[in-house]
């Protein structure tokens, strides 16, 4: 194989899913052919001690503590965000106006008009872009989307899915700052409407196509909370729980759940899709596998089966362990990192891009409106 081209990466963080996203810039290369060879060029952060921990343990080569600094570094190719949601819009605004490749993590932006205007940076400077919108990258996940594409599943009639954590529940958690800026809606923009209910949302745009329409209704079960960085107690204003009715352009209806207060769920991710011919269903804490029905089969052995979706012939299974042995969560950023590599080397774009994530955006403030006006209120689409 030829030798790899460089990848200089400038990453923006070091939480919890810069680390996600650090581990998939190293192993992507080891397990996929690409013509890019990744580098760790810089990580940039406020804190200078502890970007210089990260940096080290990751073996980022250099630091910065102003990310104006490492947008404007020549020797950087791509900006990858990973900071809180109130610095998605201008960081990767100005990284494509200095024609750079920019991945950013989910959401896109706080609302959609933020979003629309990060996809005219990346779009008018004709950058590559992707969304790190991971779940869609889950073998089992893909395969169901090869179901449908081939169209097992016949007419589809509904789309379900919920999200469901409990870190929450606590009165006395405070909001804002590091570690709880999720709970200040000027830093989030939404409570778990633009951060859990986002992630179910993008897959059933994916699978099933956009929706036409939502309704819904949101609770901010605890009204006030401390503030971190004022110490004053102050309103909640992010949602803590969301329910939404859709209609999707094809006519099968969808409902979604996402709370942070299911006692006894951390991370209970699930969605099952019923069709004429057949339906499925997937569950985050069993993640590589999927149960599914077909009619079709003969009437006396017609039943649900558990489909274990570790073989060579399931979706980027062949890259890794001999059949049967199962991945994690961390694969699927390694899957996405390594489709965003292929299509860069074929000038191809690497879905979720930005334009895709803006649909998203588009339904979550259509069910952030819902909750306000009680009506069912339109899915703008993207021109």
């Amino acid at each position: 194989m030829p030798a790899r081209k460089p990848l200089n990466i400038g990453l923006v963080g070091y939480g919890f899913m810069s680390r996600a996203h650090s581990n998939a810039f190293l192993q992507a290369p080891r397990f996929f052919e690409t013509e890019y060879q990744p580098a760790l060029k810089a990580v940039c952060a406020r804190n200078a001690e502890r970007v210089k921990s990260f940096a080290q343990n990751w073996g980022y080569e250099s630091v910065e503590t102003d990310w104006r600094a490492l947008v404007n570094r020549a020797d950087i190719d791509l900006i990858d965000i990973a900071s809180p949601n109130d610095t998605h819009a201008e960081i990767g605004i100005a990284a494509a106006q200095a024609g750079k490749m920019v991945l950013c993590e989910k959401p896109l932006g706080r609302n959609a008009t933020e979003s629309a205007s990060m996809v005219s940076a990346v779009e008018s400077e004709r950058v590559a872009n992707m969304v790190w919108y991971n779940y869609r990258r889950v073998p089992a996940v893909m395969l169901l989307k090869l179901l449908l594409d081939e169209g097992r599943f016949g007419r589809i009639f509904h789309y379900r899915a919920k999200f469901l954590q409990d870190w929450t529940i606590s009165q006395e958690l405070p909001q804002g700052g590091e570690g709880l800026w999720r709970l200040d809606a000027d830093v989030a923009g939404s409570g778990v409407t633009g951060d859990l209910l986002a992630h179910c949302i993008d897959t059933a745009l994916w699978l099933n196509g956009p929706l036409r329409e939502v309704t819904a209704m949101t609770e901010t079960f605890i009204k006030e909370r401390k503030h971190n960085l004022t110490g004053r107690v102050e309103p909640v204003r992010i949602d803590d729980a969301s329910a939404a009715l859709g209609r999707f352009h094809n006519s099968a209806l969808a409902t979604f759940e996402a709370t942070r207060y299911a006692r006894g769920h951390k991370a209970l991710y699930t969605l099952e899709i019923n069709g004429g011919h057949a339906s499925a269903m997937w569950d985050l804490h069993d993640l590589h596998r999927i149960q599914f029905f077909d009619h079709r089969d003969e009437g006396r052995l017609r039943g649900w089966r558990s489909i274990h979706v570790t073989d060579g012939d399931h979706p980027y299974m062949k890259r890794w362990w001999v059949p049967g042995l199962q991945i994690g969560y961390e694969h699927t950023f390694i899957h996405q990192f390594a489709d965003f590599l292929t299509a860069l080397s074929e000038g191809k774009e690497a879905a979720p891009t930005f334009r895709n994530a803006l649909a998203t955006d588009h339904v979550t403030d259509a069910i952030l409106k819902s909750a306000k006006t009680g009506r069912w209120e339109p899915v703008s689409s993207v021109p």
